[in-house]
């Protein structure tokens, strides 16, 4: 392996090549697996250039949501029950700061389950827009950084599918555990790079999601690495049907169209990408989605069982 990458995780260069994977400008990129903390990641770092043109407007959706509007509801009922389930978790006047708060439809449901102090982080783009725009939410439009907030000031943090996108995970982490209140609530969202979708479709996993997507990690090596910043695990859960089956969906479009993400793209309402896919072919990608969307969810039932579904959810409290 070329000593040039180094794991973005720990830095450490003893590191192996696992296979390789296509974005949808056709780019080439590497997953690495670092040998010492044992992170996959994304190599080489992608650049400002082609980070700004990942997360272009395109990928926040041009119309007033992300997705189309059935396909935003669906979202949003989840959003909702994670916001419903952590409510029971915190005090009903507890400080919350979503990490890439998206639209903030999470904190929006939040607010109505207590009298709560919310807020959220969002990267400059049409997400942060739609967020700015509910009263509810204290936004930051940006990154996480030192000495944003006071220490131990939250009493919980929520980091929702953000953690494989952080250019600088370990700091990020350093920094949670500095503004998190004693036995604060950390709850993490992110895909599961040892599940069963990964290890079958490899470069053609949905989730995989390049160069969006910068690190995964085995789910116990991770919490092993949480864990020893100052953290105990409380639960993990593996069941999520508003995740796992569609990964099966795309991650199996992923193999027979040249394209990857078309589908997904266009439930996007990107009109743009892959043109060549006319009318009548995405006509039947969202006919294999719809016919096999139950059989999937059914494979998540068993794959949750042995804990190797596409995604998962930790929850940690702070020693």
């Amino acid at each position: 392996m070329d000593t040039q990458f180094s794991c973005r995780f720990c830095k450490n260069t003893d590191i192996v090549n696992s296979y390789s994977a296509i974005d949808i400008r056709d780019n080439q990129w590497y997953i690495c697996k670092c040998n010492s903390c044992k992170a996959f990641f994304l190599a080489p770092d992608p650049t400002e250039k082609e980070l700004k043109l990942a997360y272009d407007s395109n990928y926040y959706g041009e119309e007033e949501s992300k997705f189309t509007f059935s396909v935003e509801r669906f979202i949003d009922f989840y959003r909702y029950k994670r916001a419903k389930k952590i409510s029971t978790q915190i005090s009903k006047k507890a400080r919350v700061l979503d990490l890439g708060c998206g639209n903030g439809r999470f904190l929006k449901h939040l607010s109505s389950l207590g009298d709560f102090e919310l807020s959220g982080i969002e990267l400059e783009g049409g997400s942060a827009e739609r967020a700015a725009k509910l009263k509810e939410i204290n936004l930051k439009i940006g990154t996480l950084n030192e000495n944003d907030y006071a220490p131990e000031y939250f009493d919980a943090v929520t980091l929702f599918h953000v953690f494989e996108h952080l250019d600088k995970p370990e700091e990020t982490i350093k920094i949670i555990n500095t503004i998190l209140k004693k036995d604060g609530l950390l709850v993490m969202s992110l895909p599961n790079i040892a599940g069963w979708q990964s290890k079958i479709f490899k470069g053609k996993w949905y989730h995989l999601d390049p160069p969006r997507h910068l690190i995964f990690f085995n789910p116990d090596d991770l919490v092993k690495i949480i864990n020893s910043k100052g953290f105990r695990l409380i639960s993990k859960s593996w069941l999520s049907f508003e995740q796992n089956p569609y990964g099966w969906v795309q991650s199996c479009l992923n193999c027979f169209c040249r394209r990857r993400e078309v589908l997904y793209e266009r439930l996007k309402g990107n009109k743009n990408y892959a043109p060549e896919y006319g009318s009548f072919s995405i006509f039947m990608q969202k006919l294999f989605f719809i016919f096999s969307f139950p059989f999937f969810v059914l494979v998540d039932l068993v794959e949750s069982i042995f804990g190797k579904s596409a995604t998962v959810q930790l929850t940690f409290r702070k020693n």
